[in-house]
């Protein structure tokens, strides 16, 4: 099971950090401020306050066995550039780094960064969602119990139509519709068959995602 570190605890980096939590995962939580440190104590799996450019400081914690680092310092770009950088060096093979500005993004990319997301443009519960699953294409969430999800179908479910997998009994989701290259099939019927290469866009209580993220 994969193990992920968030450096940078406010509200994005919060954001995924409880999600990958709530999901089942091992988070360690890092910022360098109590207060944020001793709220979220109790949602994810640790919780630690400390000066992450310190590469001494991140060794100690054992960050190199995570297998994905998600950066989210606030409006230190010095530091958030630093932060990338350490945890590239010291081996983690996944590093997600948020940045301020495109040319905050560039230069992030440029120093190792595998994925650069803007907090204005990606909820931190899709990024979280995305991290788990790479099916998982996209995650608006309705309510704190449902959300739409967008699926890249798996082999498995290849050449058989919607009434064959039964989503609904099975996984207790609902198929709203089927993305085909620049078609959109809205409202599918039970006999509409899945090809390679189609996504699905799904409707249901997050439990019922989650469970399925882990299928998939």
């Amino acid at each position: 099971m994969k193990q992920f570190v968030v450096i940078g605890l406010g509200r994005f980096g919060s954001s995924i950090a409880r999600t990958l939590y709530n999901l089942g995962y091992d988070v360690l939580g890092i910022d360098n401020n109590e207060e944020i440190i001793q709220a979220l104590a109790d949602s994810i799996t640790h919780a630690v306050q400390a000066d992450a450019t310190d590469e001494n400081t991140l060794k100690a914690l054992g960050v190199r066995n995570f297998d994905v680092g998600i950066v989210s310092i606030g409006q230190d770009i010095q530091a958030s550039i630093l932060v990338t950088l350490i945890l590239k060096e010291l081996g983690i093979k996944f590093v997600v780094a948020k940045a301020q500005s495109e040319l905050h993004g560039k230069v992030l990319y440029k120093i190792g960064a595998d994925r650069v997301v803007f907090p204005e443009r990606d909820m931190g519960v899709r990024v979280a969602h995305n991290l788990v699953s790479s099916n998982i294409l996209d995650y608006i969430e309705l309510s704190p119990d449902f959300s739409i999800v967008e699926i890249a179908a798996i082999p498995e479910w290849f050449e058989k139509s919607l009434r064959e997998l039964d989503m609904r009994v099975k996984h207790g989701l609902n198929v709203m519709a089927i993305k085909r290259n620049e078609e959109v099939i809205v409202s599918p019927k039970a006999d509409d068959i899945i090809l390679e290469g189609d996504i699905l866009v799904v409707v249901g209580q997050n439990k019922d995602i989650e469970k399925l993220e882990k299928h998939v």
